[in-house]
């Protein structure tokens, strides 16, 4: 498979690609810290949240992967699917704080990350989507 190097593709791409990286590795290395933040009471941490963030974190890791190393079509579909992964997070946090479910500091925190890894994912796909067909990666 060929690559695209890195700084060809648009800002937005790499920026979003290290954000899931770094939540992902966090996920799946350190679950116990990201669960401490969403129930704060719980000690130790449900084995079923460690689970969880688990599979989120690996799940995050290859998505980040996949923006370091797909091109053109693929690249482009990892990005419309990146606005539904990221926006479903994004109404996720949101409906947790709204709900009370997690302590207020961390609805807002979760969902503000969420809606950037949203808009990320939304001009990544626009700067694709525009960019002429000869320099597309």
């Amino acid at each position: 498979m060929a690559t695209v190097p890195v700084s060809t593709r648009p800002v937005s791409v790499n920026v979003l690609a290290g954000i899931r990286l770094v939540n992902g590795a966090a996920g799946l290395l350190a679950p116990e810290l990201l669960i401490r933040r969403f129930d704060p009471d719980r000690d130790p941490p449900s084995p079923a949240a460690i689970y969880a963030f688990r599979l989120f974190g690996i799940r995050t890791v290859l998505l980040g992967l996949g923006l370091l190393t797909h091109s053109g079509e693929r690249l482009r579909a990892d990005l419309c699917e990146g606005i539904l992964i990221h926006g479903s997070d994004t109404a996720t946090a949101a409906s947790l704080g709204i709900h009370r479910q997690v302590p207020p500091h961390t609805a807002v925190m979760t969902t503000l990350i969420s809606a950037v890894n949203t808009a990320l994912a939304i001009s990544a796909s626009a700067s694709l989507a525009n960019s002429p067909k000869d320099k597309r990666t």
